[in-house]
């Protein structure tokens, strides 16, 4: 059995990570800005305040409510307003192009892991390193490793590295995530 999601660090927001592939998604979309941990509680501040996540809800959602919803405090994100538009972009997405199942970014017609890459890709909000992020989460704490998943996912799907939210399992993980972070900003600005 694979290990229980650890990301958000608050059981009930990971529980809802480790079931939803929705609010794992959102999570990711939300991971900008704000401390990874604050950004993967977001879906479950949805899920209380809607009751629950569903794709096609969000997608058909009044804009101007679900903005309210994602601002209302705690909000979703540093950016509500902005992330709730983005949030909605995600679902609508996600229901023209996968009628709404997620998992099909990962699993439809057994794709190799550059077409879950590209897939990822597409997603609004998604980029590059996001969608490398994302993939490397797959394939480390989730257990969908699509034939060559760790090239694709670059330096964040090598084994044993402490580089991204694909490496958090724990506060001890967290902390050195967020030190090998603290030390590429260093170096960047070096």
């Amino acid at each position: 059995m694979t290990p229980k999601l650890c990301i958000a660090q608050n059981p009930e927001a990971d529980a809802l990570l480790e079931e939803s592939p929705l609010a794992l998604l959102i999570g990711m979309l939300l991971d900008q800005q704000i401390p990874m941990e604050v950004a993967f509680n977001g879906p479950k501040k949805l899920y209380d305040r809607l009751g629950k996540l569903d794709v096609r809800e969000i997608a058909e959602y009044d804009p101007e409510a679900f903005a309210t919803i994602a601002t209302t405090p705690p909000a979703i994100h540093r950016y509500g307003g902005s992330m709730a538009k983005r949030v909605q972009a995600l679902c609508q997405y996600l229901v023209e192009h996968y009628d709404g199942d997620v998992a099909q970014i990962w699993t439809k017609d057994k794709p190799t892991a550059e077409v879950v890459l590209k897939r990822l890709k597409d997603l609004p909000g998604y980029g590059e390193q996001k969608a490398k992020i994302f993939l490397a989460l797959l394939g480390k704490q989730l257990g969908v490793t699509p034939y060559g998943w760790r090239k694709a996912a670059g330096d964040y799907g090598t084994k044993g590295s402490k580089r991204s939210v694909a490496d958090v399992v724990d506060a001890g993980s967290l902390a050195e995530v967020r030190a090998f972070k603290k030390a590429m900003k260093a170096a960047a600005k070096a």
